[in-house]
């Protein structure tokens, strides 16, 4: 877990915290000793979101009430959630159920981004707000600056989509896995009448579609 707490910014004093936020029900139910990450969860989807309100407000005394709540939904979304797990190897250390890991759990992007807010729980009640906090600001702090300048500038795949059917244009993708089932690697392609327009690699399927469709986007609106 040394490389996953590195990556964390926090090096736990209690470590079973840490293995119980990574601990899926599936694990659980196979192998009944121990606790799964759900109560974990719970509580750190309420930490992340303070903290992430806290700084939107102390940060950007301008924003009005509706980009604020805009912005920290987006923030704490699970697009950007599986993002950041994927960023941080979480997906490798997720402790899984035989039938998960076997159709690809560690990669399922409601797994990662439940996990993740499982370990800012763990964080929290091994270190408190401030180490929380730490941790959050130092994970999220580009997505949070990204957004705060267009809520929406992550999606790429709407705003692709918008721009080329506008032109009478259907896109669509094509997404192929590599890798072991616990480290996936997924490339996808942005396709338009046969013709590649982007192409986007990630630890998640949806992510490396949304990289596609950036690259896309870059070159129909360039």
């Amino acid at each position: 877990m040394n490389d996953l707490e590195e990556a964390l910014g926090h090096r736990f004093t209690d470590p079973g915290l840490l293995e119980q936020a990574l601990t899926h029900r599936s694990r659980t139910s196979e192998h009944p000793i121990g606790t799964h990450n759900e109560r974990l969860e719970f509580l750190g989807d309420a930490v992340l979101g303070l903290v992430v309100a806290h700084h939107l407000y102390g940060a950007h005394p301008n924003l009005p009430e509706g980009q604020l709540s805009k912005v920290r939904a987006a923030v704490v979304g699970r697009d950007a959630l599986a993002e950041i797990a994927a960023g941080v190897g979480l997906g490798a250390m997720l402790r899984l159920g035989r039938g998960e890991r076997l159709t690809g759990g560690h990669a399922k992007e409601s797994i990662l981004a439940d996990a993740m807010e499982a370990v800012i729980g763990a964080v929290y009640l091994d270190g408190g707000i401030e180490d929380a906090t730490r941790v959050v600001l130092g994970l999220w702090s580009d997505v949070v600056a990204e957004m705060v300048t267009d809520p929406g500038s992550r999606d790429y795949k709407s705003r692709v989509q918008e721009v080329l059917a506008a032109r009478g244009l259907v896109v669509g993708y094509l997404v192929e896995g590599s890798g072991p089932p616990h480290d996936p690697e997924f490339t996808a392609r942005l396709v338009v009448d046969g013709t590649v327009l982007g192409e986007g690699f990630g630890a998640t399927k949806k992510q490396a579609q949304q990289r596609a469709a950036r690259e896309a986007l870059r070159r129909v609106t360039h």
